[in-house]
């Protein structure tokens, strides 16, 4: 097909065909040359060697027999697994290059120097065996890269230990797993031109959530300097989410996620003779700034798709930027191969009880839980005394510790990010992992019996002691449609994603209180009076967190945006119903900052709350944030699907006031397709719920503040819970009756207050009642849709219909 040589390829001359001749990471690369370059993807220049140079290096040093033997005493355990790597490696470094591979080498080094006009160009020599990188296997870092080489015989130099490390401690492990013949696979070196990333950044993506396996976003990590740190897990890197289906409208910025990473070190040229490359401190001002700024996101977000769309498969990439021209490069692209493996058909979610006390928290791998005993070890000389089965607490991971990772039952790293090695090999393994803590090898000890809990978010926690684990599964291929909607409850952004498999009409009530106590964590008038504070430490907190954002009040307007999008992501275009903030003073006060502008109140849960605050000088700038935000959501990010709800309107005179206030932030309601939706939740709401229709588009009763108000409970008082029923006729009778009266008033009408999920059954009553929609936590998803089901179509419980009014 094309004009090749036996001993090496350029890379233009290699297609994804080329697996067998020069490996997956070689043949992709040339895939990528030859056939995406007019589609904006650049690739550093290089040539490859061939699996057959390879061969001919093994005989022209009589190695055959040798590895034989040595695998051979591996296989009967007359050796170690170490012993046999060690021996194997030696006698591979130690041998002699056939004569036309070496001066073909030479030649293309050569000419590489020649393309850049530079006469001993820096390159990166890589590892591709012709059985890695495939649909169906691809651990991370099997062979080693060397980086920064320089010369002609530096470069011949690291290609014999590129074919050393075809027998690394690790990749014996992996072919073993794996049922490869350690003969029958082969080695191809990839020389490729390295660009300036030293001095600019680099890092990793993959075409889909790692953790979730939802296709339609890109996820990106990145750090200064050379990429390696972020593989390895050496840096906790900046990480961002883009939304794909967006990125083909210029005037949309559809990035869901932008977090701050420590970024302490980073990879960098070494001068002189000896080292390729050394890691130094990142600069303050380096640590507290993004990689990438937003356009260089999207760009390669785009990248990504276009790779993807290429290849008809979700993709793991390796990026880098230069930092002499800026220009981002894609240096490295192969198949994902866990979440496009995983079988979607059953969901699998995890309730842990009586966990002790949270010990500490970092990035979530897997969704699962694991308890077991730690073991601790600091570096890869102790991976002898593992215990399988026992929960690994280490700084870093590196290729060296899979085999011992494959016997772990969870694992626990100070560093790292959901690109790095921990993460890719606990992913292949199917096991929870919790990276970048920081300080686990700190506060964790050797025998201690700890829980790991990767099953309710992107933050990961440890808890003391052996907790109770609940497994359900869900069948997702039985659920059926209904004429009522059912719709999810959601608050955590972080944990959102996991539930996109649910066939869910959308989202019914997204809570924008959580993302602002989780994610932003200050009070939005500690950013707009931030000279009025009067603790330093208030600010001091403040500044940590704002790093990065040009202006403070910005950091809460996009934090909010992008929290808040992650829920809207999986439904769209389905409606996702975000209920303003609905803090009480209590709750205000006790977020940073918050404190000094909050009033004291005996009875915060009917007090200063909800509507009455929007309108009000005490907290109408924080409001016009919350607007900003959603004007943001919905304009700039492409997330029209969103729209708004009003909490604890007390009268129509009020909801007029808040709906001039959005109004005066550039929300107004029937524009852009704006819908406003008010809470029911207090009697005045069904009462005078003709005025209140008149107002809003539609209701969504919340059963536990109505139920509270209507039989005078409140519903935080363990010594009333017994008196506390959703199912009281006085409740189910303003049900009823706001139902009937809203249909009449032209108005959408639905529940999402929390007592169908509790109660699933409840949902037959909502049913009969006629409810448009009905609005529940994940994990009750299912068991609501079946009552939803049958109450459709008329197998009703016995007494159900009688129960409403």
């Amino acid at each position: 097909m094309f004009d090749t040589h036996d001993n090496l390829i350029w890379f233009e001359d290699l297609g994804r065909d080329d697996v067998a001749t020069v490996g997956g990471k070689n043949a992709s690369l040339g895939e990528m040359v030859r056939s995406l370059g007019e589609e904006g993807i650049s690739v550093p220049p290089g040539f490859a060697t061939t699996s057959e140079a390879y061969r001919r290096f093994i005989r022209k040093n009589n190695l055959q027999t040798f590895l034989t033997s040595c695998l051979d005493d591996l296989a009967r355990e007359r050796i170690t697994l170490q012993e046999a790597g060690k021996l194997i490696r030696a006698e591979i470094r130690a041998g002699d290059w056939p004569t036309e591979i070496e001066a073909e080498i030479r030649d293309a080094y050569a000419a590489l120097g020649a393309r850049v006009g530079t006469a001993e160009p820096s390159v990166a020599v890589r590892s591709s065996a012709t059985a890695e990188d495939l649909p169906d296997a691809s651990f991370a870092g099997q062979q080693e890269t060397f980086l920064n080489v320089r010369g002609e015989e530096d470069l011949l130099r690291a290609c014999r230990h590129c074919y050393a490390s075809l027998f690394t401690d690790r990749a014996i492990s992996y072919r073993e797993i794996q049922g490869f013949d350690h003969l029958a696979v082969a080695l191809s070196i990839g020389v490729q031109l390295m660009i300036r990333s030293d001095i600019g950044g680099s890092g990793v993506m993959f075409s889909l959530d790692t953790e979730t396996g939802f296709d339609k976003v890109v996820l990106i990590n990145a750090a200064w300097g050379l990429g390696e740190n972020v593989v390895q897990g050496a840096v906790d890197p900046d990480e961002y989410q883009v939304y794909k289906p967006f990125l083909d409208r210029p005037d949309l910025t559809p990035i869901l996620k932008k977090a701050l990473g420590a970024k302490e070190i980073k990879m960098i040229y070494a001068a002189g003779a000896g080292a390729r490359t050394r890691n130094v401190a990142c600069s303050r001002r380096e640590r507290g700034q993004f990689v990438l700024s937003d356009s260089e996101i999207l760009d390669l977000a785009r990248m990504s798709c276009t790779i993807e769309a290429h290849y008809g498969q979700p993709m793991d990439m390796e990026w880098a930027r230069d930092g002499d021209t800026g220009k981002l490069y894609i240096v490295q692209a192969r198949p994902e191969t866990v979440q496009s493996r995983a079988g979607g058909e059953v969901l699998k979610s995890y309730k842990v009880t009586n966990a002790g006390e949270k010990l500490l928290d970092g990035l979530s791998v897997g969704l699962s839980v694991a308890t077991g005993e730690v073991c601790l070890i600091e570096t890869a000389s102790d991976i002898e005394r593992f215990v399988d089965g026992a929960i690994l607490v280490t700084s870093i991971t590196d290729p060296d510790w899979v085999p011992i990772m494959k016997r772990a039952s969870a694992i626990i790293t100070d560093h790292g990010g959901r690109t790095s090695h921990a993460a890719i090999v606990s992913r292949e393994l199917g096991l929870p992992a919790i990276v970048g803590t920081g300080d686990a090898t700190h506060i964790l000890h050797d025998g201690q019996m700890v829980t790991v809990n990767c099953a309710e978010g992107d933050r990961g926690a440890v808890y003391a002691g052996a907790a109770e684990v609940e497994v359900e599964e869900t069948v997702l291929d039985a659920v059926a449609e209904t004429r009522t909607r059912v719709m999810l409850n959601l608050a955590n952004p972080g944990a959102a994603m996991r539930w996109w498999r649910l066939p869910a009409d959308g989202v019914g009530l997204a809570r924008m209180e959580f993302v602002i106590n989780n994610e932003i964590r200050v009070h939005p008038l500690a950013l707009t009076r931030y000279d009025q504070l009067q603790l330093e430490e208030d600010k001091a907190a403040i500044d940590v967190l704002t790093q990065g954002y040009a202006d403070r009040c910005d950091y809460f307007v996009q934090s909010l945006a992008m929290g808040l999008s992650c829920i809207a992501a999986p439904w769209y275009p389905n409606p996702c119903i975000v209920r303003m903030s609905d803090f009480k003073t209590n709750e205000y006060a006790a977020l940073l900052g918050g404190r000094q502008f909050e009033p004291g109140e005996e009875n915060p849960m009917i007090g200063f709350r909800g509507a009455s605050r929007y309108y009000s000088d005490a907290y109408r700038d924080g409001f016009a944030l919350e607007c900003r935000a959603i004007r943001r959501l919905r304009e700039e990010m492409g997330f029209d699907n969103v729209l708004v709800m009003i909490p604890f309107c007390r009268s129509p005179e009020e909801a007029d006031k808040v709906l001039e206030e959005m109004a005066r932030h550039g929300l107004v309601r029937g524009e852009n397709g704006l819908e406003v939706y008010v809470m029911c939740e207090i009697p005045s709401n069904v009462i005078v719920a003709e005025a209140f229709a008149r107002r809003f588009d539609g209701f969504s009763i919340g059963s536990n503040d109505l139920t509270q108000l209507t039989l005078g409970i409140d519903r935080d008082n363990e010594g009333l819970a017994a008196l506390f029923r959703e199912r009281d006729p006085a409740v189910l009778w303003m049900i009823e009756s706001v139902i009937a009266r809203a249909h009449a008033a032209g108005a959408k009408i639905g529940l999402c207050g929390q007592a169908p999920s509790n109660d699933p059954d409840f949902a037959r009553l909502l049913v009969a009642a006629g409810i448009d929609s009905i609005s529940v936590t994940p994990d009750s998803f299912v068991a609501v849709k079946a009552n939803v089901l049958d109450a459709e179509s008329g197998d009703m419980a016995d007494g159900a219909q009688g129960a409403v009014l």
